[in-house]
């Protein structure tokens, strides 16, 4: 497993923040899901479920950090929002759903749980981007999908 750590400014646009944005190219490359694309237009559930098993090669799981900046986000756009804990899980169980073996997964957060190994991903690398001052860290976990015989 890789490690970085790079230091950059803070940004409400994950994608945009330098050592993101050349991650992202790098690794999925212009073509890829995201369920929580900024503006939000529909929940990511429900978005989730209009694939079909194994069939996406890439994701990038950048949903909104906490309970109160779901309902910010998703609020703010007149969407009905759940800050359950199970909502978390059943959006994880989904991307596991959907994405083929060896699709790799690109999922940010203050934690590095990514997918998880318990719904068949290994962890490939994790990039620490600190933001200094009181702002948290942005912890990027790339995933990859096991195949059955990997499991």
């Amino acid at each position: 497993m890789k490690i970085n750590r790079v230091w950059a400014m803070p940004s409400h646009k994950t994608f945009t923040i330098k050592p993101i944005r050349e991650l992202l190219s790098r690794v999925l490359g212009n073509d890829f899901i995201d369920p929580f694309p900024f503006p939000f237009d529909k929940d990511a559930l429900e978005y989730l479920r209009t694939f079909k098993d194994n069939s996406v090669d890439k994701l990038a799981f950048d949903p909104p950090y906490s309970p109160r900046q779901l309902k910010e986000m998703y609020g703010g756009a007149g969407l009905a929002y759940d800050t359950k804990n199970s909502y978390w899980s059943e959006l994880k169980n989904e991307i596991a759903r959907i994405v083929k073996p060896n699709g790799i997964v690109v999922s940010f957060g203050w934690n590095s749980m990514g997918i998880g190994k318990n719904r068949g991903f290994s962890i490939d690398e994790i990039l620490l981007v600190p933001h200094g001052g009181n702002h948290n860290d942005t912890i990027v976990t790339v995933e990859r999908k096991l195949t059955n015989q990997e499991r």
